[in-house]
């Protein structure tokens, strides 16, 4: 399967790439094959499928005691690539955590990945609060998205976490985040940057950005990115907005900033959200895409319409 990066390098106007969710656990993986049915007709270079850590919640046993359980919500992550693989011969690119794993966790995980012949990563530290796991085993984790990104250009040099007699190294090609408005926990942008290009040194391939609905974000992230010496492909995140709550629940969920201009439209004709939103994110990619940046790559929760309208209007234009 072919390494993202090396698509990257060869991206040809418009070059458009997806981002799915694993179904709920005890839900049939039905309905994301569906969505990705509808998108293989753009034939996407690649498909990212998030991953989700384990949470711990409480519950109240009938007898009164409380019992401490973690479970995965979203589970499924590594099957669901190797089936978009297998059935499109597409490339599918999951999503792995620091947080809510050990390194010995991951590396087991990244060794079924190469067996399925799964060789692209994307790699991420993950929500603190999502993480169950005692402090002990603390001391085997990764601490942040650079040292995971290390532990795999470890093994891509056979380097395991024991020592193996005629260990042979794997091939994986890795993305990492970044973010054209700063993280949440970001001191500053510089401190951002820094923290990116430590990513990058560590041995990530390219880069996708967090999602962003004003352009000027990202244009100044790159040129930031670019004067730090960050030299790898910079691929813009987008998303659809299709409903009047995104204005307030996308904010608080990804802390992004929505430009007066598209807040105003919506607040004005909120029933007319999806057309909008529509509307907003075909304005982005023909920007984009006329600004010489050959790819972009698209966030999706649960269907492929609104993104499927946007991406035909694109790929017209082009």
């Amino acid at each position: 399967m072919i390494r993202i990066a090396e698509t990257l390098a060869n991206a040809r106007n418009p070059t458009i790439s997806y981002e799915i969710i694993p179904p709920k656990r005890g839900t049939s993986m039905d309905e994301v094959m569906r969505v990705v049915d509808d998108l293989v007709r753009f034939e996407p270079p690649f498909i990212d499928v998030t991953s989700h850590a384990a949470q711990a919640y409480y519950e109240e046993l009938p007898d009164g005691s409380i019992r401490r359980r973690v479970r995965r919500k979203r589970p499924g992550t590594l099957g669901l690539c190797a089936t978009i693989q297998a059935r499109y011969n597409i490339a599918a690119v999951p999503h792995l955590l620091c947080a809510g794993f050990t390194r010995e966790e991951t590396e087991d995980a990244l060794i079924e990945l190469h067996y399925l012949g799964v060789n692209n990563i994307m790699a991420l530290r993950g929500d603190e609060h999502g993480d169950p796991r005692p402090i002990a085993s603390e001391r085997s984790r990764n601490e942040s998205a650079a040292d995971l990104v290390h532990q795999i250009a470890d093994m891509n040099a056979g380097h395991y976490l024991e020592d193996l007699l005629d260990a042979r190294g794997t091939d994986f090609c890795v993305g990492v985040a970044g973010y054209p408005e700063k993280h949440i926990a970001a001191p500053n942008r510089a401190w951002d940057i820094a923290e990116l290009k430590r990513k990058v040194d560590a041995g990530a391939h390219y880069i996708v950005t967090q999602m962003f609905f004003d352009n000027r974000h990202y244009f100044r992230f790159v040129d930031d990115c670019r004067a730090a010496g960050i030299t790898v492909p910079i691929v813009p995140g987008l998303k659809v907005l299709t409903s009047a709550t995104h204005l307030t629940s996308l904010p608080k969920s990804f802390f992004l900033d929505m430009p007066e201009e598209l807040v105003g439209e919506v607040q004005a004709s909120p029933q007319h959200a999806r057309e909008i939103g529509i509307r907003w994110a075909i304005r982005q990619g023909e920007e984009l895409l006329g600004a010489g940046i050959p790819y972009l790559h698209f966030y999706i929760l649960q269907s492929a319409v609104a993104i499927s309208r946007v991406v035909e209007s694109l790929r017209k234009a082009a």
